[in-house]
């Protein structure tokens, strides 16, 4: 069974940062790409990061390209968000998933989800 918990997120001030991390357990951690995604109020799913199996490779969406970075720990399992210079419109639910194949932007692309964890970002 494959389980993917995030953790770090919070309620900050415009302009901070946070760090989020996914746990995954379950499948050979390194055999698979990760990707960050975020859902704000009334908003579809989207992807925000991704990174392959190495981690030679990410990829951002423009909204945060810049100022978000995702990293994997090579000797563990944890996926990384760091997000700097947090803007009111980050403002989501925040979900890691593993990659299974196809468009790294499409949520048909991922098998397994976490939870989710709350980023609140007020001006």
């Amino acid at each position: 069974q494959v389980q993917l918990v995030e953790s770090g997120g919070g309620s900050v001030q415009a302009g901070a940062s946070l760090r989020l991390s996914c746990v995954v357990s379950g499948r050979p951690f390194s055999s698979f790409g990760y990707g960050w995604f975020r859902q704000g109020p009334g908003k579809e799913r989207e992807v925000v990061a991704f990174i392959s199996s190495t981690g030679g490779s990410t990829a951002y969406a423009n909204s945060v390209k810049g100022r978000f970075t995702i990293s994997r720990d090579s000797g563990g399992n944890v996926i990384y968000l760091q997000m700097n210079s947090l803007k009111p419109e980050d403002t989501a639910v925040y979900y890691c998933a593993q990659y299974h194949s196809g468009d790294y932007r499409a949520t048909s692309s991922y098998r397994y989800w976490g939870q989710g964890t709350q980023v609140t970002v007020s001006s």
